[in-house]
């Protein structure tokens, strides 16, 4: 008769040591694009100052502040995808097994999460290259500054969700198979 093998109660080192490395680098890049926001907060006061006290508003600080913003809120999605801060349907999600969850995050993340970062980021990389080649600008104003950097920012961010995605996938997957979860996210509002 043959005895079958218990499963294994937590994961090898080396799955957990992929698992921390990404996690880690994706919570140490995001904190350091936050520096994004003080060109932001700058170009505003400076916006708001000019504009209502010197009667002159500027014509560069709508172009910074949606640069530096757009930069802000991209850079910050691997960040909200470690934190599990996405968008779930949760009357439905909250019904299922911590292994149903597991299996289905899998699948998604496998079927349509990394081929679509993957897809993006090869689509962007291009139009990053062809944007520098060119040195494209901003066509929204009269100050026309250059665009390629913002360009720039999104195979950056495909690159980096796809890296969380992994990490991600490898906790999703311990899940479908023990049962139970690796991380537990707590419920984010916003």
């Amino acid at each position: 008769m043959m005895t079958r093998t218990p499963l294994r109660t937590s994961p090898s080192r080396a799955y957990l040591a992929v698992i921390r490395t990404i996690d880690k680098f994706t919570e140490v890049t995001s904190y350091l694009f936050v520096i994004v926001i003080v060109p932001l907060i700058l170009a505003n006061v400076y916006e708001v100052f000019s504009r209502y006290v010197l009667r002159a508003p500027t014509m560069w600080a709508l172009d910074v502040t949606t640069m530096s913003y757009a930069t802000l809120f991209m850079m910050g999605a691997a960040l909200a995808l470690l934190r599990g801060a996405h968008v779930r349907t949760d009357m439905l999600w909250e019904r299922f097994s911590d292994r149903t969850k597991g299996m289905i995050d899998s699948l998604a993340a496998l079927l349509l999460f990394l081929p679509t970062m993957a897809v993006l980021f090869f689509i962007s990389i291009d139009d990053f290259i062809h944007a520098v080649s060119i040195d494209e600008r901003s066509a929204s104003g009269a100050w026309t500054p250059i665009i390629w950097p913002l360009r720039g920012v999104i195979p950056l961010t495909a690159f980096m969700l796809f890296l969380q995605g992994i990490s991600e996938l490898m906790k999703s997957l311990w899940a479908w198979r023990t049962g139970e979860f690796l991380v537990k996210h707590e419920k984010v509002e916003v």
